[in-house]
């Protein structure tokens, strides 16, 4: 009799999981460019927009669209080029890329909004507030991407990476993706984001990256951020340039995730969940 209890109350537990699932929303529009840019949606109520790093797509917010949209209007965007959004020969740089998120929100009437973005989301996020201001920002959260960067590292950074990411594009994704993580994931998950990382042109990947380091100092506009809520989350390596964020902006709350790699959320999704639950809590939207 408990075992049957048991196997109904697993049957139960799927049927939910797979209604849950089923809820997610994929979604298109056309920037004021004429670029397709998919993006997924679920839930209801405040908005949250997550935005990924290089080369990735909406799904590698998966634990906190799941999450999230318990209680919020959860948004994933694929950035141009990326993911399951239109492959553009232009526009891929982060003052272009920024304007995709404020039509994304602009599209979906998202205001106020929380935006979330991670690696090389965070320069693009910078840029949105840069171009057009904090107004209609509930809060910011940058995840492990930088504020400023010393140009001493980029000579090594683009033998490092561009020359092997131009050499041999799968090698080197391969080898890219298990770095993002510092606790181990399923093949099966890993074999995903590379795939995913794959669908962007080697050219617009490229593109992308060059775009990212046309700028290297951020710094202005997060000083400018003083009446917004801005959360600031590192891995245990990016600790030390992460430390001085708060000297620029004194009001930005910073965590550090010692144990975690660069897609910190995914390592350690419990935690990145429960902290933005807490930081959203003590930040409501302003009437």
């Amino acid at each position: 009799m408990q075992r049957r209890i048991g196997s109904t109350l697993v049957v139960c537990l799927l049927s939910t999981l797979s209604f849950a699932a089923s809820a997610l929303k994929p979604g298109d529009f056309k920037t004021s460019d004429g670029v397709r840019i998919h993006y997924v949606e679920a839930g209801a109520g405040p908005a949250i927009l997550f935005v990924p790093g290089w080369t990735m797509a909406a799904d590698i917010w998966q634990a906190q669209i799941d999450h999230f949209a318990q209680q919020y209007h959860v948004v994933a965007v694929d950035p141009r080029s990326q993911g399951d959004s239109e492959k553009a020969a232009e526009g891929n740089y982060p003052e272009r890329r920024a304007r995709d998120y404020k039509e994304l929100v602009d599209h979906l009437k998202l205001t106020p909004v929380v935006l979330v973005g991670w690696s090389m989301g965070v320069p693009e996020l910078l840029s949105y507030v840069d171009q057009f201001g904090p107004t209609g920002i509930r809060a910011l959260v940058l995840v492990d991407g930088f504020v400023s960067m010393d140009p001493k590292i980029l000579p090594p950074f683009l033998n490092g990476v561009v020359h092997n990411a131009l050499a041999n594009r799968r090698q080197f994704t391969n080898g890219f993706v298990q770095s993002m993580y510092k606790k181990p994931q399923k093949p099966e998950y890993l074999d995903h984001v590379v795939q995913t990382s794959l669908k962007t042109p080697t050219n617009n990947a490229m593109a992308a990256m060059a775009g990212m380091l046309s700028r290297l100092d951020w710094t202005p506009v997060l000083a400018k951020l003083t009446s917004t809520p801005v959360l600031f989350v590192a891995q245990g390596q990016m600790k030390d340039a992460a430390s001085k964020l708060p000297a620029i902006l004194p009001s930005l709350r910073l965590e550090v995730f010692e144990d975690a790699g660069h897609a910190l959320f995914v390592d350690d999704a419990d935690r990145f969940n429960t902290l933005l639950d807490q930081f959203l809590v003590a930040n409501p939207a302003k009437p």
